[in-house]
């Protein structure tokens, strides 16, 4: 069944689309504002915190049964939190904040590793920026030239 926004009348000669979704390349969200990149990276770093917890408390309790416990309970405790706090920070930015802001503190902090992820092409110079004036024209300040 032709709609009426798909009549044939509607198709440009050339074949071109007439619209262009604006979402188009932008990453779902899957859980709490989180995408799956971000949330695979949430739940395997607290999943790794959970495992570091769990393996002491496994000894003292002699129950190996803590690890896994304490692994998922570290999950879903990183993704609640974590995702909350990234939600938080990544209001109102572009998509590919959070990227380059990694990139950036990488690139600041460990230079050797930031060729290989791509932060160094980033611009990581911080100082005094100058027009090279000395003083101002007096001239020009009495509108006389």
């Amino acid at each position: 069944m032709v709609g009426p926004l798909d009549s044939p009348r509607d198709i440009p000669r050339d074949g071109l689309v007439t619209f262009l979704p604006h979402r188009l390349n932008r990453h779902p969200v899957v859980v709490r504002g989180l995408t799956a990149d971000e949330l695979w990276v949430c739940a395997g770093l607290s999943g790794a915190v959970g495992f570091v917890a769990g393996v002491p408390l496994a000894w003292l309790t002699h129950s190996i049964a803590m690890v896994p416990t304490l692994v998922v309970a570290g999950i879903g405790i990183g993704v609640f939190v974590g995702g909350g706090l990234l939600r938080r920070w990544k209001r109102g930015r572009p998509d590919t904040w959070l990227y380059r802001q990694l990139q950036w503190r990488l690139a600041l902090r460990y230079p050797a590793l930031a060729a290989h992820t791509g932060g160094g092409q980033l611009i990581t110079r911080s100082g005094w920026w100058s027009t090279r004036r000395l003083r101002p024209n007096p001239s020009l300040r009495r509108g006389t030239a």
